[in-house]
Formats: C-alpha cells, structure tokens, sequence
C-alpha cells in the first residue's frame, strides 16, 4: 500500500540525515529565483558551499602551513632582546687586610642588548620530520577527496529521494483522481436506486484514505528538499528544482552499465587513506629511532652594553656549537620505538581488513546490482498487469457486473504493485550509487 511506500522513504531519508558528518548550515541566502539543478550541478554546488567540505579543505591549507613549520625548524632563526636591571642601591663590601677599611662598590643599573642566530646543523628528528609532514598533507588531501565523495552521495542521495517521492506523489494523485470519478459516479447512482450505498461508501473510504496518502507525501517531499538544501549549503527558504526525471535518471543508471566497469583497488579512496596511514605511522617510527642520534645546533651571540656595570669581561661577540648527545635513558626510548613499531603493525592490519572488505564488498555490490536491475525490470511487468486488471475492474465495476469491494481490492493490488516498483527503483539507484562509490567513479 502507498503508506508502505511512505515509510520506506521515510527510513531512507532518516538514514541520511543520520549519516550526514555534522549539521550543516546555510551558506548563503538565495534569491526568490528558482535555482534549478541538474544531478553533477548539485553535486558541484555542494562541493563548492558545503561547510563539512569547507573545513576538509581548510585542513589542507593548514597542512601546508605544517610543512613549512616543519622546514622553517631547520633554518636560522634570529631573536633580539634588551633587558634592563636595577640593583636598588645594592653595594658590594669587601676588604683585602684586615688592618685596612673596607671598600665598597655600588651595583649600578645595567641594560643590554643581545642580538642572537641559532642554525640547525643536523637533527634526525628534522629530517624524518620533514618527510612525515609531506606525508600528513597528503593525508589530508585525500581526506578533503573523502568528503567530496561523501556529501556527493549525501546529495546524489537526496536527489534521488526528491525524484522518487514526486513519483509516488504523482501515482497516488492520479489514483485519487480516478478513484473520486468512480465515487461521485457511484453516488450519483446510488441516488437514483442504481448502486447500492455501502459501494458509494466502500468508496468514499478509499478516496479519504488516497487524500491523506498525497498530503503525507507532500510533506515527505518538503522533507527531502529541505534535507537537500541544508546539503548544497543553501538557506532553507531558497526555491530549488531539479532538472532531471526519474525516468532520466533510470534510463542512465541501465544504459551506463557500471558492472562492466573493473574494479581497482588502488583508486579506492577509503584504501588510499589507509594506505597513507600506514606510511605516516612508518614515518613515526623512524621519528623515535632518531632520538638515537646527536642533535647539534650552532648560535651566533653580539651584545651591546647599554648600561655597563664598573666591572665588565663580557665580549661582544660569541660564536659557538652545542652537541646533544643521548647516552641512556633507562629504556625510554626503546619503549617509545616499540610502541611506535606497534602502532605501525596495527595499521598495517587494519589495511588488510580494509582490503577484503572492499573485495568482498566488489562482489556483493555487483550482485546488489544486478538482483536490482532484475528486481526493477519484474516489477515493471507486475504494474502494468495490476494496472490493467483495475482497468477491467473499473469498467465492470461501472457495468454493474463487480462490488465497490472487488474494485477498492483491485485499486489496493495496483497501488502495492507501484509502491513495489518504487521500492525495487530505490534499490536500483542505490546500488548502481553504492558500486560507483567503491570504484571511485561518481
């Protein structure tokens, strides 16, 4: 039945929603004009407006800061500093014989100013670090890709829920149309003695019933556009339409043939995230066996006295290298490199799973797809014949020769058999849209 169909829809925009990475909001406020959009239009906008995709591409921008963090470590850095002291007339008090008086030597105010350039000479950490940053910006390069791929299902998703409930908006509006026509006949008879009343009112039920059918879709549609909106980043008031059909749409999902399509697993964007995990966390590894090695670190120091104190040895130039050398640290950093090697074996099976769930999910997304095109193309069939059997049953409900009963069993049949075809066209769609994902082709 046709509330059948409504909560299945409803399932699946709910299931949306709640795969949805956050809440979005509005990103601009649209005019009063109607913004039509095209299937890779919407997914183009959203790309471009979508706040979780904004971010994802913020985190790119960032990591690109991070590497040049990561290099500006290795070259000079130069500081300048000016310190003032004031001893508050402090003196110093000493004597060279007892037979003589003391001498007293006040502490005067001093000032400097000290100009100073540190340079890295070699760090292991440096180095490692270095290849670790790039590593991490490419990270977040494919996880900026991974949210492009997201909302583009989100909003492929939605597109296709709007396209699919203005179908079954349409069906049930038509079948309301059909089923007052043989009610106001029916009672116009039953009037004049032809029908009987309780098929006037048999009928009368059925067409209430069809009533509330097409109000609850009608709210299930603004639902859907609404979710549609929040996903291309428009204000919730903004005039959409989509210029696709339905029947478009179909048409392409059966002629594209995406289960010719091969399946390599290095264009997975799920198993290229992995895969650069597992390079990062190797990275990390390294990073700790570093800590092994000297750490050695030149400076340049000039001073200038400003207030200069009455005994004053200090020059003012100072050149100068320091080594780190590590020596022992009670297992501490044999701790850290097995925790780190840990780490990097966790990955790595982590990225083994990852691989045969996505060589499992190849198959079990083929078969999906074409239980669904079968499904689909049965369903079909089983519309036409229910919707000719009503036709019959229509007709010689009129002739007096059927009940109102056999006829509203009839328009039930018909309606099941269109709330079937639409279930069987949701599945087609997501799994043609569940294979292109893994392929990485949408």
């Amino acid at each position: 039945m046709n509330n059948m169909n409504i909560r299945f829809l409803g399932k699946i925009g709910l299931f949306s929603c709640l795969c949805m990475p956050g809440i979005l909001m509005p990103a601009y406020s649209q005019d009063q004009d109607v913004l039509n959009l095209s299937l890779i239009e919407a997914q183009q906008h959203a790309i471009e407006y979508n706040w979780q995709v904004k971010n994802a591409r913020l985190d790119v921008e960032g990591a690109d800061k991070r590497i040049w963090e990561s290099v500006a470590t290795g070259l000079p850095q130069i500081d300048a500093t000016m310190d003032y002291t004031n001893f508050m007339g402090a003196d110093i008090i000493f004597r060279f014989d007892e037979s003589l008086p003391p001498t007293t030597i006040p502490f005067k105010p001093t000032s400097n100013m000290v100009f100073s350039v540190n340079q890295l000479i070699f760090s292991g950490n440096y180095i490692v670090g270095l290849q670790a940053a790039k590593i991490y910006k490419l990270l977040t390069e494919r996880n900026y890709e991974k949210s492009e791929i997201d909302i583009k299902e989100q909003v492929t998703t939605s597109y296709y829920l709007v396209l699919v409930s203005e179908r079954t908006l349409g069906i049930i509006q038509q079948n309301l149309t059909n089923m007052r026509k043989t009610y106001e006949n029916t009672k116009a008879m039953a009037r004049v003695g032809i029908a009987e009343n309780t098929d006037a009112d048999q009928l009368e039920v059925s067409v209430t019933m069809l009533e509330n059918a097409v109000r609850s879709a009608e709210r299930q549609i603004e639902l859907y556009y609404n979710m549609l909106r929040f996903q291309l980043g428009l204000d919730i008031n903004s005039n959409i339409r989509l210029k696709e059909t339905l029947d478009e749409t179909l048409e392409k999902v059966i002629i594209r043939a995406v289960l010719d399509e091969p399946f390599n697993i290095e264009n997975n964007i799920d198993f290229r995230i992995i895969s650069t995990q597992v390079d990062l966390n190797d990275k990390q590894l390294d990073l700790e066996f570093m800590n092994y090695l000297p750490y050695i670190n030149s400076f340049y120091n000039y001073q200038e006295k400003i207030l200069k104190p009455n005994f004053d040895m200090q020059p003012k130039n100072m050149i100068g290298f320091t080594m780190n050398v590590p020596i022992f640290s009670s297992g501490m950093r044999r701790a850290r490199v097995a925790q780190a090697r840990i780490n990097l074996e966790k990955v790595e099976n982590t990225k083994s799973l990852v691989e045969e769930q996505l060589l499992l999910q190849e198959k079990q997304f083929r078969f999906n797809l074409r239980n669904s095109l079968e499904r689909y193309e049965s369903q079909k069939k089983n519309v036409e014949v229910a919707r000719r059997v009503l036709n019959s049953f229509t007709l010689k409900f009129q002739q007096g020769i059927v009940t109102s009963l056999d006829l509203t069993v009839a328009n039930d049949n018909y309606l099941q058999a269109e709330n079937n075809l639409i279930t069987a066209t949701m599945e087609l769609l997501r799994a043609d849209l569940d294979l292109e994902i893994l392929l990485n082709i949408l």
